[in-house]
């Protein structure tokens, strides 16, 4: 269940060997990995011991949040060869340049973005999110004197396109009205997936999208991305189109399903 972008990222270090990605989409510079800095255990004392409620899932508070967001999702969507030299000063330029760009999308100076908000789900910094020390040490964040961590992110663009992506056809009447959203860079850490925060986010970007009066949401997948084609599919969307091989060779990504939710659907 991931998303990722498409500018160009840094050239990374000499030494530091970039593996593919395994799952990319929507808006600019991110591509998907989960890290494995953590057993399959950890996520159950991350989330279980605090309960449902511990986790926070709401539009971004602060900047230092929104830093800790992207820090995730570089987290999340890159993944380097064990024996590479370089790494974290080449995850500090893609973070930096990527908060930069968020933030740009999110205030409004990017062509075609009419309104951007970045949701995250967030959890208390606590004794049981101990055994996570990396990604507690990585997505860290301070808000009003206590210390969180963001678990999850996507991002809510309201556009008539992505860059890169296929397009929604819908509502397609009258293009100056942009009705039309997309859901993109959707992550969830590691060690807390299979908890139901996917859906928890994809949730929240629905009713926020509803808020903002469009009609029409779109996601990109993966072709191969079967537990994010089955987290959208529980949350109501439906195939509309799938991309070219042509374009995703060009690319050097997997092709990417085009999937659509019908917001008149969607109970209030």
């Amino acid at each position: 269940m991931a998303s990722a972008s498409r500018l160009l990222p840094p050239a990374p270090p000499p030494s530091a060997q970039l593996r593919g990605p395994r799952d990319r989409l929507a808006v600019r510079r991110l591509r998907c990995r989960a890290s494995a800095s953590a057993s399959a255990t950890d996520g159950a004392v991350l989330l279980e011991r605090g309960g449902p409620a511990a986790v926070a899932v709401r539009e971004f508070v602060t900047l230092d949040e929104l830093r800790a967001a992207v820090r995730l999702r570089v987290r999340t969507f890159y993944e380097y060869a064990v024996d590479s030299v370089g790494t974290e000063d080449h995850r500090k330029a893609l973070a930096d340049r990527e908060f930069e760009a968020l933030q740009d999308r999110i205030s409004g100076k990017m062509i075609n973005f009419q309104r951007v908000s970045c949701i995250n789900g967030t959890v208390p910094l606590s004794p049981s999110l101990m055994s996570a020390e990396e990604l507690c040490s990585t997505c860290k964040f301070v808000e009003d004197g206590e210390e969180r961590v963001v678990v999850g992110s996507l991002d809510l663009n309201q556009c008539l396109w992505l860059p890169d992506e296929l397009t929604g056809k819908k509502p397609g009447v009258n293009e100056d009205i942009q009705t039309r959203a997309y859901l993109s860079n959707v992550c969830v850490a590691k060690e807390v997936q299979k908890k139901g925060l996917g859906y928890t986010l994809v949730d929240k970007s629905k009713k926020l999208a509803r808020e903002w009066g469009i009609t029409d949401l779109y996601v990109h997948v993966a072709i191969d991305n079967i537990a994010g084609q089955k987290l959208y599919e529980k949350s109501g969307f439906v195939y509309e189109g799938e991309e070219p091989a042509w374009k995703a060779r060009f690319l050097g990504r997997p092709r990417r399903l085009l999937l659509w939710l019908d917001m008149s659907k969607v109970p209030l």
